[in-house]
């Protein structure tokens, strides 16, 4: 017997950049693991596109002062962090801002390639105080995955005067799972989880999802070099078969417990017996254990055995005493 699989993911809702989604049905013990598992790797292993090298004119290091400029170059490198885009090339890309004037610098100021758009226009950038107040901006923007600091950074591929940043590739900012019990058939200890993924609008929801599924599947599919092909074609095909026979026999079970003692081949003072007490389907019967039969009028040990073995003709059985 093979554990059961779960519903396919609903998206439940979305807000803006926030999609809220949750998968039922999953065999006890598997939301955790399939929720951190996904977690993980949404955090860390989606590609992205973030500046990771500046040139500001006029400001050989970090810490220094622009003439007319409200911000330092501290919190200048701090607003470019938070701008968003998408990349279309493997390469490297170099954006430019010039500014001039009174007036508030924003992300929509950068002049972009072809091979770049920018999903966060509106980010606040620098405010120039002054009428003669200059501020030029050049940015490498490179692709990437996950999280990257300065310190991983190749000495040898910063460029001269380049202030180097920590890059955030990752289009997801936020995740958050959360698993509940449910009830499927019988049992109540199968569990519901709950996905909430937040991402930067360079990639929806549902694609951040699907991907991280995708990355999950293709390491795992590693795993199955352990066998030869031939050898997991057929426990494949051997779990498919099984799948679908424990599927019929569920099927014909629920059939079988319609069934009308009348129409069972049994004694007929059994079946009058059995109706007398009320027990008029298979359902019910089922439900009684062999010393309960015992005691209804018109069975005996004879009857109450043919009783039995006629329920197990349906793959069913009196109740355990």
């Amino acid at each position: 017997m093979s554990i059961p699989l779960p519903i396919s993911p609903k998206l439940i809702k979305k807000e803006e950049n926030t999609g809220y989604f949750e998968v039922e049905g999953l065999y006890p013990g598997y939301g955790i693991t399939v929720g951190n598992a996904l977690r993980r790797v949404l955090l860390s292993s989606l590609e992205g596109a973030a500046i990771t090298e500046v040139k500001i004119k006029g400001a050989p290091h970090e810490f220094s002062a622009l003439s007319g400029v409200l911000e330092d170059v501290i919190m200048i490198l701090v607003n470019l962090k938070k701008l968003n885009f998408k990349c279309f090339s493997d390469e490297p890309q170099m954006i430019t801002l010039k500014a001039k004037g009174e007036k508030e610098v924003t992300a929509r100021d950068f002049k972009l390639t072809s091979e770049v758009e920018l999903t966060s226009p509106k980010e606040h950038i620098a405010t120039l105080t002054k009428s003669t107040a200059e501020l030029e901006i050049e940015a490498k923007i490179e692709k990437g995955i996950g999280y990257e600091p300065i310190e991983a950074i190749e000495s040898g591929k910063i460029g001269v005067g380049a202030l180097p940043l920590d890059a955030f590739y990752s289009p997801v900012k936020k995740v958050k799972i959360e698993v509940e019990n449910m009830r499927v058939g019988k049992r109540t200890d199968f569990e519901k989880l709950k996905l909430e993924i937040q991402t930067n609008g360079v990639l929806e929801p549902e694609e951040a999802l699907k991907k991280s599924a995708e990355i999950l599947v293709n390491h795992f599919s590693v795993f199955s070099s352990l066998f030869g092909e031939e050898d997991l074609q057929k426990s494949v095909i051997d779990q498919e078969k099984e799948q679908s026979q424990q599927n019929k026999k569920t099927a014909d079970e629920q059939e079988a417990k319609k069934i009308k003692i009348e129409n069972l081949n049994i004694p007929e003072r059994a079946k009058n017996g059995l109706t007398k007490a009320g027990i008029k389907i298979v359902a019910k019967l089922i439900k009684k254990t062999k010393e309960e039969l015992l005691t209804l009028d018109g069975m005996g040990e004879k009857a109450a055995q043919e009783v039995i073995s006629e329920l197990k003709k349906m793959n069913l059985s009196l109740k355990e005493e």
